[in-house]
């Protein structure tokens, strides 16, 4: 990842951070965000502790899924405009190791092969679509709304669009930013924002259960085929069937390929290795 390196997610455990939580457990790893009091709006220095966390998972094979959720009401209310504009506004982490470059969500989120689940229990909105868009699965309870308000405050919402353009039509975008409108959940599931919709009591064990399925498959196999669906996005048509040609036969000559067939002739589960 280019925001930071392998050796500076060694001192991950020495990271106090101020923003959010995370915890690790059973390959999966959770990022809470945790500025409940803003509305988990982020700040530059919020999102780099976002970014650290992520390259932490990136970096770490154990990991083999993430799930991101929230405290407080509100899952993300974008970024905290007078953190962005007013440089004094923003404190920064000091045990955080020094960020290669500007912590930009999108590019951050486009450079984990893992799979993520955003667990939505509140409204999502501006920036906290950077977020959802960067996430492989997105679980929401009904009474969510999802909503580009940019607009009636005289801005645009500029990096989100590089996002949302890979989920919605163009002109269902265009709309959304025009307008500022609130969808609710089944709009947002509709419009392929949203992936899963649960009932408040459930949607955490549902998330588990999700989390527990994805772990249970093969990662290496996982981390490759995500990695290549990304790489797609960039490749001319007349090349795509040969880089996966290549990439299929990398992943059958892989010691989780090898484990998956002999579990299967002997009827057990894998012992997976991640490589």
């Amino acid at each position: 990842m280019r925001f930071y390196s392998e050796d500076d997610v060694q001192h991950f455990d020495s990271v106090k951070f101020l923003y959010i939580n995370t915890s690790f457990a059973n390959h999966i790893f959770t990022i809470t965000l945790s500025r409940p009091e803003k509305r988990n709006a982020f700040t530059p220095g919020m999102a780099e502790e976002i970014v650290f966390a992520l390259a932490y998972a990136h970096y770490h094979n154990d990991v083999r899924c993430l799930i991101i959720n929230a405290e407080g009401s509100v899952f993300c209310a974008g970024a905290d405009l007078n953190a962005f504009h007013n440089v004094s506004a923003d404190i920064k982490n000091p045990t955080l190791p020094p960020i290669s470059e500007e912590a930009k969500l999108g590019d951050a989120f486009n450079e984990i092969f893992k799979p993520i689940i955003a667990q939505v229990e509140g409204p999502v909105l501006a920036g906290g679509f950077l977020i959802i868009c960067g996430c492989t699965f997105v679980f929401s309870v009904n009474d969510a709304v999802f909503s580009l308000p940019e607009v009636k405050r005289g801005i645009w919402p500029m990096q989100v669009m590089a996002s949302l353009s890979q989920i919605v039509p163009p002109r269902k975008m265009l709309e959304m930013c025009i307008t500022g409108k609130s969808y609710n959940a089944d709009e947002a599931l509709e419009l392929g924002l949203v992936t899963h919709i649960a009932e408040a009591e459930s949607i955490v064990q549902e998330v588990q259960e999700m989390a527990a399925q994805i772990c249970g498959d093969a990662p290496y196999a996982i981390h490759q085929g995500m990695k290549a669906f990304q790489k797609l996005k960039q490749m001319p048509e007349s090349e795509k069937h040969s880089f996966l040609k290549a990439e299929l036969d990398q992943i059958l000559a892989s010691e989780d390929a090898k484990e998956g067939v002999l579990a299967f002739k002997e009827k057990r589960s894998p012992n997976w290795k991640g490589k």
